[in-house]
């Protein structure tokens, strides 16, 4: 018996790294769909919009909508945890970072090549920091206490959500596109399979969740299903 919670403290190095290694890989990802300038998952959509308009780079409207998104917790009862908050912030430095140092690309092909290995390796980032189990994103959790507040699906509460900030992202100048389509109906069967392969031992697997951003829906109770952002 006394050996058994020294479990969860000798994998506490593992689960920190998954967790920031994840949320730098979701930055870059989203990096990725930018350059390929075929469509942005939904939350995406809104922060290039606003970025345009406010004249901030698109990470840095990440940060400011993470955390304003996370204030809305406060009415709906939610408990962030180390994952949320560095969700906030790593996802959009992660975000600009890769932007700096990854040109656009031009013809189809190769667009078409960066928008798969953007969302793959969005697939890859959401299975590595929602499997270390700290936590949802600030995006994530607004669905789930927006699901306990009205009692409504997460399927329908996430609906709703995505398609209001991409609705407005659109009018705002951000872009919508084929790679939107792309990433909302590959997101979900690329997140569960690499939340299995991330899976901490003992786990069993862990449960679906989205970005992110955002990103995002983890390793709170209350978890979404497979994401479609960001990390949030």
């Amino acid at each position: 018996m006394p050996l058994a919670p020294a479990r969860p403290a000798r994998r506490l190095p593992r689960r920190l790294l998954q967790l920031y290694a994840g949320l730098a890989l979701y930055g870059a990802s989203s990096a990725f769909l930018v350059r390929a300038g075929l469509g942005l998952d939904p939350w995406d959509v809104f922060h290039q919009g606003l970025a345009e308009r406010a004249g901030w780079s698109i990470g840095t409207v990440s940060v400011a909508v993470g955390a304003l998104v996370l204030l809305l917790w406060v009415p709906l009862r939610q408990r962030p945890g180390l994952g949320t908050v560095s969700n906030v912030f790593a996802v959009g430095l992660s975000m600009d970072a890769t932007l700096a140092v990854v040109p656009d690309v031009h013809g189809a092909v190769a667009q078409a090549a960066l928008l798969t290995a953007g969302i793959v390796l969005n697939g890859v980032a959401t299975g590595l920091y929602i499997a270390a189990r700290f936590g949802p994103g600030p995006r994530d959790g607004l669905m789930t206490g927006l699901h306990r507040r009205t009692g409504r699906s997460l399927r329908l509460v996430r609906t709703g959500i995505e398609l209001t900030v991409l609705a407005a992202g659109v009018l705002l100048g951000g872009t919508a596109g084929v790679g939107t389509v792309a990433y909302a109906l590959a997101i979900g069967p690329l997140s569960q399979l690499f939340l299995r392969v991330f899976a901490l031992p003992g786990d069993g697997g862990a449960p679906a969740s989205g970005r992110p951003g955002t990103p995002p829906p983890a390793p709170a109770p209350v978890q979404e299903p497979a994401p479609a952002q960001a990390c949030g």
